[in-house]
């Protein structure tokens, strides 16, 4: 799959989250890379920010919180597209979560671990 076919599987997984909490994002943007860091090879997706849920008074002025969806590592697990767009979804809503302060076991438990 081409890297602008998958990029548009990762806008597709975002168009899917539910408008009201579209919303609520705030400070945030989507990348999409190639390979996440050799030390983590089949490393799916990254959050990097502070979580909503964490932010106070002295939040302003900070650089956007990152939400990166790797292509190699997600390729490489799914053999048909299908599979592509179901864990491209999978991951986007995972990383969105944590953008909203839920953790990896709340993740799990509802099924987008």
């Amino acid at each position: 799959m081409s890297r602008e076919d998958f990029e548009e599987l990762v806008g597709e997984a975002l168009d899917r989250i539910p408008t009201e909490l579209t919303r609520l994002m705030d400070n945030v943007a989507v990348f999409v890379e190639d390979e996440p860091d050799p030390s983590d090879p089949d490393l799916l997706g990254l959050y990097e920010g502070t979580p909503l849920t964490e932010r106070g008074e002295w939040y302003a002025g900070v650089l956007p919180d990152r939400i990166t969806i790797y292509r190699g590592p997600t390729l490489r697990m799914c053999h048909t597209r299908e599979e592509a767009v179901e864990e491209t979804e999978i991951t986007v809503v995972h990383e969105v979560a944590h953008h909203f302060g839920i953790d990896d076991e709340r993740l799990h438990a509802l099924g987008y671990g």
